[in-house]
């Protein structure tokens, strides 16, 4: 026998719900019940409770993404598994599996090389953790960097040692001898040989990465491309990315200038003389840069993590990369993929209207605070009130918790997130995290946070209410 769901929602949505969920043609029968909300996210659990009787017929009880019900609450209530779908009625096929882009988030065709910059003043052991560091946030290959003036008598050790664990590896430095050291040693790149330094490559099995002799010579470049094209050897050409005001747009054109006369060419693209080299959020300028590479084909770039505003920038390179494949196998803009880009604004902040705030908060009976946020500031709102302020601070006499320690705890944590969420125009949803996206660590359930931090009186208080 198909498993049933009841679908809860509301006056608006209850439509396109039903039209969503007629589409899908789905192996489970379905039932949706409007539970007497203007707006399915205003419903709350005592909306829920006073208005759906127990026990219900269907095998399980859905809610909308947006409601913050409590799941285990409405779960032992009603006998059956409560749960929480998607934010947007569009999602739910997904949600089901039932429905998904031509392509997906989970392809992509450009390699990330990630540089160890300080290899040689570092032991084996130290970069064999670096290895496995970077190749979990998304390294394709491991690049040993080396440092002017600096001796490397473990390199060979280095790549024996990454390639014994499975690694691809590739040696970057402009000392000749150690980059035949490190292609006897066996690694699979080296960077970077130019037309006077080709001779390295006829006593080496590695893929060499070429340069112009000169910087900015594309002539240079092209000869050592004709040599080995005549040899028949692979090969990754780079014509060298600038800095922003000191020739990145000449670069730019030497990379679509190679692109134009050498249509089959591997390229490969340094794109830390940007990210490092630029007091900005890295992750809008990682987006620019594989948008570019995608549009080239360019199927190499080279990643370095070293100043503390790219510390996330292998986690980004990751995700723009299988968001610029998608998108260009779609042939459609690079939106609606993932939010994963997006750390600091939301292309949705406010759902709601204060207009629809106030009619959830008139149908509030306890005495639990509920926080929202819309245009004009954060709204805060119980049976006795609602408040609403664009700085937190002109709340707290209004809240009557002075001698409540763990709810005043409570209120001002989400409180502070709410006010972070509304000026910077951020989705926010209480008793959940941030959305941060690909620019945080991974992010600890709200509810989790507080119960560590000791706050279990007020977990207590609300299954009394």
């Amino acid at each position: 026998m198909a498993e049933s769901i009841l679908f809860l929602t509301g006056h608006l949505a209850k439509p396109r719900l039903e039209a969503v969920l007629k589409s899908m043609e789905a192996e489970f029968a379905w039932k949706v019940l409007d539970i007497g909300v203007k707006v399915a996210a205003l419903m709350t659990e005592d909306i829920i409770l006073r208005r759906l009787p127990a026990p219900v017929e269907e095998d399980k009880i859905m809610l909308p993404g947006r409601c913050r019900a409590d799941l285990e609450r409405l779960s032992a209530h009603y006998g059956v598994p409560v749960l929480r779908g998607p934010d947007e009625v569009k999602d739910i096929p997904v949600y089901f599996g039932r429905a998904r882009r031509a392509s997906d988030m989970t392809k992509y065709d450009i390699r990330i090389f990630a540089e160890i910059m300080d290899a040689p003043n570092i032991s084996v052991e130290e970069i064999l953790e670096r290895a496995e560091d970077y190749s979990h946030k998304g390294a394709d290959v491991i690049d040993l960097g080396s440092l002017p003036d600096t001796p490397f008598p473990h390199l060979e050790e280095a790549v024996r040692a990454l390639k014994k664990h499975g690694y691809k590896v590739s040696v970057d430095t402009a000392d000749p001898d150690e980059l035949l050291r490190g292609g006897k040693a066996g690694a699979d790149f080296l960077l970077s040989l130019n037309e006077e330094t080709l001779h390295i490559a006829d006593q080496v099995q590695s893929v060499p990465v070429l340069i112009p002799k000169d910087h900015g010579d594309m002539d240079s470049l092209f000869r050592a491309m004709d040599a080995l094209d005549a040899k028949g050897r692979e090969y990754l050409a780079d014509p060298v990315l600038d800095p922003i005001n000191f020739g990145f747009m000449d670069s730019l054109e030497r990379y679509a200038r190679l692109r134009r006369e050498r249509p089959e060419a591997e390229i490969l693209m340094g794109t830390g003389n940007l990210t490092e080299l630029t007091d900005a959020d890295s992750i809008g300028t990682t987006a620019m840069l594989l948008g570019i590479a995608s549009e080239l084909h360019i199927r190499n770039v080279l990643v370095v993590q070293v100043s503390p505003h790219t510390r996330r920038t292998y986690e980004e390179h990751d995700i723009a990369r299988r968001m610029m494949f998608a998108s260009r196998a779609d042939n459609e803009l690079p939106k609606g993929y993932t939010d994963g880009l997006l750390a600091l604004h939301a292309k949705r902040p406010f759902p709601l209207s204060r207009e629809e705030i106030e009619e959830a908060a008139r149908e509030v009976r306890d005495k639990n605070y509920r926080i929202e946020i819309s245009e004009d500031g954060i709204h805060i709102f119980n049976r006795d009130g609602h408040h609403v302020a664009q700085d937190v601070f002109e709340l707290f006499a209004k809240l009557g918790v002075e001698e409540d320690g763990p709810h005043a705890f409570y209120l001002g944590a989400e409180l502070a997130k709410a006010e972070i969420a509304w000026r910077l125009g951020k989705r926010y949803a209480q008793d959940e995290p941030l959305d941060w996206g690909v620019a945080a660590d991974a992010p600890i359930d709200d509810r989790t946070r507080l119960k560590e931090a000791g706050h279990t009186l007020l977990a207590k208080k609300k299954r009394k209410a």
